[in-house]
């Protein structure tokens, strides 16, 4: 029922304004995501290999600092309509969430810059190619989800297109092949975590960055203490301006990729975020070949040419049934499915 002041067309009106709002936030947090996730990789594997800043653990210490300086910033002058107080005071159960997730985001990423001191950049994009194997394991196992039969069906090409890759790399390190598994592995529990905070906790982006990049930066300050003993002093007497300002943009570009991570999370799914994540494989791919002349052997770009043909049937599953099978046929297995 309309009133006097609201007619049907302003509000099918202001429906559509918000549905294109709603679309422009998303593209805009879809082209960050890209543009950030291909060069961040890049900015840090030539902060290591080219500079030689052997320190993996407290760069990553010091994206958490940007991340806690940058959103507490952004709280502050009033970016998002919520005070710091209200904004923190949740459930104990939600900060315990928020601590988990801390735990699982300074692992991953601390296990991720360590393994780009040992493999190829293109080698480490192939490799967390198979995060939705791992989220859709984590997912059916301790979530109990049930997933489409062609999802199952996409894990075999990713799977092995990632054999393949592991076959034909020609600088194999295991350490580094280790940790760059690692990092995947976490990667697929983040997200997940991330979608049950962002979607179901509906805790807003900037105050989860914040309140989980606090843990993070202990952990990762201590651990960079305990574990690079050299790590605090070494780098303020013996490096250049030039590579604190690399390190510079490479905080600002992480604390801008989880922005737009957490985002596209909330606005769409954690299954469209790896999935983004491998447009930036091919990016990763053209610079690692034009900044460090890395060598991607014929068996590396058939692993590659399988995983991307797996990911793309992982997402697309439902338009593939669509096309595959009639409409009627189709609603009924679908109910079935969700039964």
């Amino acid at each position: 029922m309309t009133t006097a002041h609201e007619s049907p067309d302003h509000k099918q009106s202001t429906v559509e304004q918000r549905k294109q709002r709603q679309t422009l936030h998303t593209l805009v947090a879809v082209l960050v995501q890209v543009t950030t996730g291909t060069t961040i990789t890049s900015l840090n594997k030539w902060i290591f290999a080219v500079c030689n800043f052997p320190y993996p653990l407290l760069l990553s210490a010091l994206h958490m600092l940007s991340a806690i300086i940058i959103d507490y910033t952004l709280i502050r002058v009033g970016f998002i309509n919520l005070k710091l107080k209200e904004a923190t005071g949740l459930p104990a159960a939600a900060k315990f969430k928020v601590f988990l997730l801390s735990l699982t985001f300074c692992a991953t990423i601390a296990f991720g810059n360590m393994g780009l001191n040992y493999v190829q950049l293109s080698f480490a994009q192939m490799i967390s190619t198979t995060t939705p194997l791992f989220t859709i394991a984590i997912s059916k196992v301790f979530l109990g989800q049930q997933h489409h039969i062609l999802k199952y069906t996409a894990m075999m090409p990713i799977c092995l297109g990632a054999s393949f890759s592991l076959m034909g790399e020609v600088e194999f390190d295991h350490k580094g092949c280790f940790y760059i598994f690692a990092a995947t592995m976490l990667r697929g529990v983040k997200s997940i975590q991330q979608s049950i905070l962002l979607q179901e906790e509906k805790i807003n982006s900037v105050i989860l960055l914040y309140m989980m990049s606090i843990p993070s930066f202990c952990i990762l300050i201590l651990a960079a203490l305990l574990l690079e003993s050299n790590a605090i002093w070494e780098p303020l007497v013996v490096y250049d301006n030039r590579l604190w300002f690399l390190i510079l943009l490479s905080c600002l570009g992480s604390v801008l990729y989880n922005l737009a991570s957490f985002c596209v999370t909330t606005l769409t799914s954690a299954v469209t975020l790896h999935v983004l994540g491998n447009l930036n494989l091919v990016g990763n791919i053209i610079v690692s070949q034009i900044l460090f002349g890395s060598e991607i052997t014929g068996l590396s770009y058939a692993g590659i040419g399988l995983t991307l043909s797996g990911v793309l049937m992982y997402q697309n599953s439902d338009l593939i049934e669509d096309y595959l099978t009639p409409k009627g046929k189709l609603r009924g297995e679908d109910a079935k499915f969700k039964n």
